[in-house]
């Protein structure tokens, strides 16, 4: 994977999340132990190209399966607006994602209809806390977005 650098406004949970993910090659950090969730949730690394800078942004996200590809959400804890990265990967949808200790490429899309409806209640049933998202979000649809790996 490309040289990507951390988001300087990332909450400090999210910055030691992925510095564990990134000292330990992805051995440590890929299941994290939330108090919102029952279950360790299961995360990755994404890194997108900046809309506006051209520089590669990571990003540590929890996310499902389905099929061969991965989804993640881009939920901001229910603000307003959509997270940057999302931006970024509207603008630039060929992204780099960490999955445990393998990397890849992606093209990322936005899921739609019946596909989005069914990885979000996925996504809800493995993070709780996004259901309280969806109503802080307000007239927003969070994005469900699907990673599809690329050769």
């Amino acid at each position: 994977m490309s040289e990507a650098k951390l988001p300087s406004n990332l909450p400090q949970w999210m910055k030691d999340h992925a510095d564990l993910y990134l000292r330990s090659g992805g051995k440590e950090g890929h299941m994290y132990k939330v108090p919102a969730a029952p279950d360790p949730v299961s995360s990755l690394l994404l890194t997108t190209t900046g809309r506006k800078s051209g520089e590669k942004w990571m990003f540590p996200l929890f996310y499902g399966k389905t099929g061969n590809s991965y989804f993640v959400i881009a939920s901001k804890g229910g603000a307003p607006e959509h997270p940057g990265w999302y931006r970024n990967m509207q603008a630039h949808p060929e992204v780099e994602i960490q999955v445990g200790p393998v990397k890849m490429k992606a093209r990322a899309r936005t899921a739609t209809g019946e596909e989005r409806k069914r990885l979000w209640a996925q996504a809800v049933s493995f993070y709780p806390p996004y259901a309280d998202y969806e109503k802080k979000a307000g007239s927003r649809e969070i994005p469900v977005v699907v990673l599809d790996p690329v050769q």
